[in-house]
């Protein structure tokens, strides 16, 4: 071997030896941090009434007067450039039809008696009137046990994502020998729940107030099911508390990690080392996907450094509020869909349901304290909590669709869900699984907590 063998083998082994050290640092499992109960509420920690209350969703004549008129007087809007259909954002033209179906054909009434359809509650815990929906099985037989699910939101969204869902849920199958009770809260500061008086209410302090709330209820023991920030509180649930959480399912899972990092870099290299050769496309090349990541993630950065100022704009202007809040709905549930004048939105959709989401924005006023999570999650603090480089070690599932925003394999994954009992790759549907593909969501979550309950048995 000559000189310069001798130092290309030096160079690779020290290489490979810094590297490997690295990710022994780097991957060093930090000390699970303790996070107690915090009052959220006004002022100073006071006597409040802790009790379960029956709640019903009964918006004042008054608020829906109001937006009667900001609708019909809506300044014009700004025409969209020629040729041009989602790609600079909400395609205004069609706005105004979205604008006119809303003051014409859309009936809040009917749809706040839909809404109210599924049991509905209210209770305070650390300081916050929070709302949940509470929906158990109508007939059980005496040998099918009730298991509790938690099922969480995120943003934009709302309770309103579960309502075709939940019924798949409290209906027992065939050859099942348990059914789930549903407990779905509006997260704090989201529709109908209260949001936070101080700062500091970020998605590791949600997973406290949740479980809080499920122990109120009287579950002490739940299995638990998210998506977007849904999906972050219940990981973050699993990590914390793992003697409260049997299992979870996520449908947005994602590992942070720095083998995670290091793994989804190489497979540029080699894709099939890190992906199944089908959704080799979902992740590579990574500049194409890096490049799509932020022309979707531009609200992030707002909402995570100035959600207040954003907030007064959507707080004033319902046809703001829907277009920012409808434009999300396009693009996440299909990308290719900025390319079409309506945004594909009637796809997968009906306008009426996604009105029922904005709605619940406008009546409550709480898009400005559903925004404050990001800045109260991206922040120092929460950063050095270091939650997302701690595994999650409760039996979990993750149903991966295909067009997620960041599509993640079964081998990163298992980064942060050491104990994945089950990983599927969805034939179809996007961010708003709940919503959009409420059948094959509520098939995977069965069979996932099947597997765990089976498992339960046998250990």
């Amino acid at each position: 071997m000559g000189l310069l063998g001798k130092l290309l083998l030096i160079i690779t082994v020290l290489t490979a030896v810094g590297i490997g050290y690295l990710s022994y640092i780097l991957n060093q499992v930090p000390q699970l941090p303790e996070l107690k109960s915090t009052w959220w509420g006004v002022g100073q920690p006071q006597k409040v009434d802790e009790s379960i209350r029956s709640f019903k969703i009964n918006v004042s004549d008054d608020i829906l007067h109001d937006l009667g008129i900001r609708l019909d007087l809506h300044l014009q809007l700004t025409p969209p450039l020629e040729n041009v259909n989602f790609e600079y954002g909400f395609n205004t033209n069609y706005l105004t039809k979205v604008v006119e179906f809303w003051k014409t054909k859309y009936n809040w009434r009917e749809r706040e008696a839909f809404l109210n359809s599924l049991p509905q509650f209210k209770t305070n815990v650390n300081g916050l009137d929070l709302h949940f929906i509470h929906a158990k099985p109508k007939k059980v037989d005496k040998n099918i046990r009730v298991l509790p699910l938690l099922l969480l939101h995120g943003w934009p969204g709302s309770v309103r994502e579960f309502y075709e869902l939940i019924p798949l849920l409290t209906t027992p199958r065939k050859d099942v020998d348990f059914v789930f009770e549903v407990v779905a809260p509006s997260l704090p500061g989201y529709g109908f729940s209260e949001g936070a008086s101080k700062p500091g209410l970020g998605a590791a302090q949600v997973a406290v107030v949740m479980k809080n709330l499920m122990e109120r209820i009287g579950h002490k023991q739940f299995y638990a099911q998210g998506g977007d920030w849904g999906a972050v509180v219940v990981t973050h649930m699993g990590t914390l508390f793992p003697k409260s959480v049997l299992g979870l399912h996520s449908n947005m899972c994602f590992a942070n990690s720095f083998t995670a990092t290091l793994k989804r870099f190489l497979g540029s290299f080699w894709p099939s080392l890190i992906v199944d050769e089908a959704y080799v496309d979902k992740m590579y090349p990574l500049g194409k996907h890096f490049a799509g990541l932020l022309e979707e993630s531009g609200y992030m950065h707002l909402q995570a450094t100035k959600p207040d100022t954003v907030g007064v704009a959507l707080r004033t202007s319902p046809v703001g509020l829907a277009a920012y809040i409808l434009e999300k709905f396009s693009t996440w549930t299909e990308n290719e869909w900025k390319s079409l004048s309506d945004g594909g939105l009637t796809r997968k959709y009906k306008l009426a349901d996604l009105l029922d989401n904005v709605m619940i924005y406008w009546v409550t006023g709480s898009i400005t304290t559903s925004m404050r999570l990001y800045s109260e999650t991206f922040n120092k603090a929460q950063f050095a909590l270091q939650l997302d480089t701690i595994p999650c070690r409760v039996p979990s599932g993750c149903a991966m669709f295909p067009n997620e925003l960041i599509y993640s394999p079964k081998c990163l994954v298992e980064e942060k869900y050491p104990n994945l009992v089950r990983f599927t790759a969805m034939p179809r549907g996007g961010h708003f699984a709940a919503f959009e593909e409420p059948a094959l969501l509520g098939d995977d979550i069965w069979e996932t907590f099947k597997i765990i309950e089976s498992k339960k048995k046998t250990a």
